[in-house]
């Protein structure tokens, strides 16, 4: 893909493998939105950015609330029409604490964040990416998954970090083979991916755990799926690196793609576009 002219946004890219990314497509040539919580950080990635002679605007919002994802969506339409490459990197780990917690709108934290953020950010988001065809959304998923239970999607009895961080996770996949087979011929892709195994970032190290995997490698498969040519046109695939692979049975069925839609669509006030 010629990134010249293209605008790609990057949830969570002021740390970590997002803003390796952010960096990496803004020296190519892309216009970059940036995305994070802390302003600070934002800064410092933008002026980065510029520093080296990219294109960049960085526009800060606490996934965590429903409100700030839809005012991240009206400042990237209040920029640009046409959106080239959406990334949904953002996400919190398993977290230090054993306590259950909730978003603003009273949503199991982790899969409020890492997932209801993001099919929200994507729904609002859609008009410019079919504006734009051909183009690409990358659903930055894992390879820790467990099953959604949908009679306890909030996880109100037998919380576990884990347990929230890999249900929301194959959330995300999910709703990407579900996203796929909804824009199948509008020219706009969905993939996702895990990128590698405890990459050496922040939401790693705070989980305790020691990295062994780079984040040039996790991004390096990021970009593949966002921006490499061989790529073009290849939508509802679950991506273990840069290798095709089978993610937990329950993304293959269909009936739980639906009931996980459905939900999504009550909790975000949202239908298809």
């Amino acid at each position: 893909m010629d990134l010249n002219g293209k605008t790609i946004l990057i949830t969570g890219s002021t740390d970590g493998v997002g803003r390796w990314v952010a960096r990496r497509l803004a020296a190519a040539g892309a216009h970059v939105l940036l995305h994070g919580r802390s302003q600070e950080r934002g800064r410092a990635v933008l002026e980065a950015i510029r520093a080296e002679g990219g294109s960049a605007e960085f526009l800060p919002a606490d996934l965590s609330s429903l409100a700030e994802v839809r005012r991240l969506a009206e400042a990237v339409l209040a920029r640009r029409d046409r959106l080239d490459v959406l990334i949904n990197n953002a996400g919190i780990g398993t977290g230090p604490s054993p306590r259950r917690e909730a978003s603003a709108d009273g949503h199991e934290l982790r899969f409020a964040v890492n997932y209801l953020a993001g099919f929200l950010l994507t729904r609002l988001l859609l008009p410019a990416l079919r504006r734009a065809a051909p183009a690409r959304i990358v659903n930055v998923a894992s390879a820790g998954q467990q099953a959604i239970d949908f009679d306890d999607v909030m996880l109100a009895r037998g919380y576990s970090g884990v347990r929230a961080y890999c249900q929301s996770k194959l959330a995300q996949i999910l709703f990407t083979f579900d996203l796929a087979g909804e824009l199948a011929g509008s020219g706009v892709t969905a993939t996702c991916l895990h990128p590698a195994t405890y990459m050496d970032t922040t939401m790693v190290r705070q989980s305790g755990t020691s990295p062994i995997s780079t984040v040039e490698e996790g991004g390096e498969a990021i970009l593949a799926l966002a921006v490499s040519p061989d790529l073009e046109g290849e939508s509802g695939v679950y991506f273990n690196g840069r290798r095709p692979s089978r993610p937990l049975a329950q993304a293959e069925d269909p009936r739980a793609r639906e009931r996980l839609r459905a939900l999504s669509e009550r909790l975000t006030g949202i239908g298809p576009a």
